[in-house]
């Protein structure tokens, strides 16, 4: 398609060819609206309303503390695993939804720590999302100075890995550029040192497909509130590969993941499987409610899911390079969309106020410091049509200078 003939009408036919397109109505998203930050927060599925309807009044309100054994509260966090698992490239048993990413990474970085007692440093890159690297920076400090976090960049890290590296833990899809790392490359040159592989699948986890298999990755972890829509705070994952289980233990050793959790022995004894990562009681509400969005990803087709995000992205590249050219817009994600996951980044100076139009139009984006406009598509409910639109919202608001607005300038908390 070349650029006298994109318009609106040839991205509505795009939709029209689109095989997710039937999905989008599974999604509860409000009439006018087009919703570009699904890698913050994933649109609500149609069916989270009454899963979480069904959970309070009749798990809760009527079957009371029987739900443990006879809604399967219990056994939640393993069979959302292996539900998710698929989308992962793991194995039944390698994967288990529960706590925060951030928890998890805690868990798993502590894990590899021990695993390597006679090395002393963590490898993370620098310009990813920080809370990363504030938990590694605690799992060091809690080693009394014996190991030691460095920072590298993207075409850093390979180099940096040597016979004194523990692991390398790396976010897969780069949360503010996009840039994707090959996880093939980066695990072989890790285990070829000696050292562990550890990823964080926050900005790939459904959105892209993931082979931690194939790539024998030894851990990772990643969130449900962004791509796969489990809904705000919902839990994380955690995956072990099946040869560190039983191996790999975590220092947070609660009760659920003891081996005998309803013996209440007063000595820890750790599971031997995944069950071994979970600490105490998880979130039933959260949980079930991850089930709602896992279960639309499981009807489409993850290489689809992949080749329409590409397209996507692609199509509102050329579409904001060429509309808005001469507004100052500087793309800051990688050209080339197998590079980059399912977002798009532009630095602009003004890029604050720029998003606040943006969002009183009704197209939600969302601001990273000091100068990111970024913008996520979600395949199973953004179409081509939308790019088209929210493009079209942007060049009025930068033609008629609406962003310089005084209500366009007031920083809010969460940007």
């Amino acid at each position: 398609m070349t650029l006298d003939t994109l318009d609106r009408a040839a991205c509505e036919a795009m939709d029209a060819a689109d095989p997710l397109a039937p999905l989008r109505n599974r999604f509860d998203l409000p009439e006018g609206m087009i919703y570009l930050d699904g890698n913050s927060l994933g649109a609500m599925p149609k069916g989270a309303a009454a899963r979480a309807h069904d959970v309070v009044t009749r798990e809760w309100g009527t079957d009371l503390i029987k739900s443990w054994n006879s809604a399967g509260w219990f056994d939640l966090p393993v069979r959302l695993g292996d539900k998710l698992a698929p989308l992962l490239g793991a194995a039944p048993g390698e994967v288990v939804v529960c706590d925060s990413t951030s928890q998890n990474l805690f868990k798993v970085l502590s894990a590899a720590v021990a695993l390597r007692p006679e090395r002393r440093v963590l490898i993370l890159e620098g310009s990813n999302f920080p809370t990363n690297n504030y938990i590694a920076q605690g799992v060091a400090a809690a080693t009394g100075g014996r190991v030691e976090v460095r920072l590298c960049e993207k075409d850093e890290i390979a180099d940096a890995i040597d016979e004194d590296t523990i692991a390398v833990a790396i976010t897969h899809v780069h949360y503010k550029s996009g840039h994707v790392h090959d996880m093939a490359a980066i695990t072989a040159r890790a285990q070829a040192a000696g050292a562990l592989a550890i990823w964080d699948l926050c900005h790939s986890a459904g959105a892209m497909p993931v082979d931690l298999g194939g790539c024998n990755a030894d851990f990772a972890v990643g969130c449900t509130y962004k791509y796969l829509n489990g809904g705000p705070g919902s839990p994380a994952f955690l995956f072990a590969a099946q040869r560190h289980q039983g191996q790999a233990l975590q220092p947070v050793t609660g009760w659920w993941g003891h081996a005998a959790p309803f013996a209440f022995e007063p000595g820890y004894r750790p599971q031997h499987d995944i069950r071994q990562f979970l600490i105490g009681t998880q979130p039933i509400l959260s949980m079930a409610l991850v089930e709602v969005g896992l279960d639309i990803h499981l009807a489409a087709d993850m290489d689809a899911i992949r080749a329409k995000s590409m397209a996507l992205t692609d199509l509102f590249i050329r579409l904001v390079e060429t509309r808005c050219a001469g507004h100052g817009f500087k793309l800051a994600s990688p050209r080339d969309a197998a590079a980059r996951g399912s977002q798009v980044s532009f630095a602009h100076a003004d890029g604050y106020p720029i998003m606040r139009a943006l969002i009183a139009a009704g197209v939600i984006g969302d601001f990273r410091a000091p100068d990111t406009v970024r913008f996520g598509f979600t395949p199973l409910y953004v179409g081509f049509a939308d790019v088209w639109d929210a493009v079209d919202r942007l060049v009025t608001i930068m033609d008629g200078d609406i962003w310089k607005l005084p209500e366009h300038q007031v920083r809010d908390a969460v940007t």
